[in-house]
């Protein structure tokens, strides 16, 4: 199911007297989510995804813009009448009905039409269970089960119905790392095993990059861009995508353009950039750095990570923003950790360029 938002906005009345003005939750969104496609709201939090999801799915009523599912404009339909399957961050299951049940209960609610036969929604429930991989759990009750399990039965309760549009908010947040990456992994199978449109909300940038065909990356209700992960990271238009985008995160410099060379301080890290002079911020991807005792940019080293296969280099400069310096280089270099400098050749494509006033990038 094509969802279609069209200057999707919404506004708080303000509870703050000495600023009465609204607030602005979500601000003119437009955006086209294919068919069958899983897209990721990114963003930190207060940015407007959860309101987005909620938009979407009825709980809030928008104060401007319209919502389609495929041809039809479910902008005041109740969230009931939607077709969609919603999991919240916390599990929300009822704690005195087995699994079973719970992943029932959706199904004994329908009527007219819709209404199905107690073989018809055991044969449902079991579909969805083996689909989550929670079939030989189905007479617990959540109390017995992990946190993993019921996020699962979470997930097959929002799916019993086969929704037009499945919406997740946060659903891996109460996880520990190693479920948190396991969980992503099998909503990103069930998703391509069911091709159900998909919305998942996440703060995390690096669920929203494994497992989306296309994020959308948000800031105080605004969206800054839109695209498949990896274009993103590989492009940013601004400041805050970079920076909010990449782990270990972007090394942001005050820079300077003079006569089409790239200057970090006094040093020219980059020739022939196509951008007027002027004062610029210089962010380089961690991975950007190449160790070269001549190289053309010199950092203060403060220690060496050794990560397996890569190095991470701890260095300091006093025209970066970041408190630490991080590069990311292979373990076949060699750094001499007595040296007080360590010096670098950067990789074009991982330096980017931004205007320092807008932010906007300029190469």
């Amino acid at each position: 199911m094509k969802v279609v938002l069209k200057n999707l906005t919404k506004r708080f009345p303000s509870r703050d007297k000495k600023h009465p003005e609204d607030v602005i939750a979500v601000n003119d969104f437009d955006f086209t989510i294919p068919d069958g496609k899983l897209i990721g709201l990114l963003g930190p939090s207060g940015c407007g995804k959860s309101t987005t999801l909620n938009l979407i799915s009825g709980l809030e009523k928008p104060t401007k813009g319209q919502i389609f599912f495929g041809e039809d404009d479910v902008t005041k339909l109740p969230p009931e009448n939607r077709g969609i399957g919603l999991v919240f961050q916390n599990y929300a299951l009822y704690p005195h009905l087995t699994v079973r049940q719970n992943i029932m209960f959706p199904l004994q609610n329908l009527k007219g039409e819709q209404k199905m036969t107690k073989a018809e929604m055991n044969n449902a429930v079991m579909g969805v269970a083996k689909l989550v991989q929670i079939d030989s759990l189905m007479e617990r009750r959540p109390a017995e089960l992990s946190g993993g399990q019921q996020q699962r039965v979470a997930i097959a309760r929002a799916l019993v119905k086969m929704p037009k549009v499945l919406l997740l908010d946060e659903p891996l947040s109460n996880l520990d790392a190693r479920l948190r990456l396991q969980t992503r992994e099998e909503i990103r199978r069930i998703q391509k095993e069911t091709k159900i449109t998909t919305i998942f909300v996440t703060h995390d940038q690096e669920e929203a990059m494994s497992i989306c065909d296309q994020i959308v990356v948000m800031k105080d209700g605004v969206v800054h861009q839109i695209g498949a992960p990896q274009d993103v990271y590989d492009s940013p238009k601004n400041l805050f995508v970079a920076k909010f985008l990449g782990t270990p995160p972007i090394n942001v410099f005050e820079g300077e353009v003079k006569e089409g060379k790239l200057l970090i301080g006094k040093e020219t890290v980059l020739e022939d950039v196509n951008v007027k002079d002027g004062k610029v911020f210089v962010a380089i991807r961690p991975e950007g750095f190449i160790p070269n005792e001549e190289g053309k940019l010199t950092l203060d080293l403060e220690r060496i990570e050794v990560m397996g296969r890569d190095i991470s280099v701890i260095a300091h400069h006093p025209l970066c923003q970041n408190t630490d310096i991080r590069a990311i280089v292979s373990s076949s270099n060699s750094i001499d950790i007595d040296k007080e400098k360590v010096r670098f050749d950067l990789k074009p494509e991982k330096v980017f360029v931004f205007d320092s006033a807008s932010e906007e990038r300029l190469f």
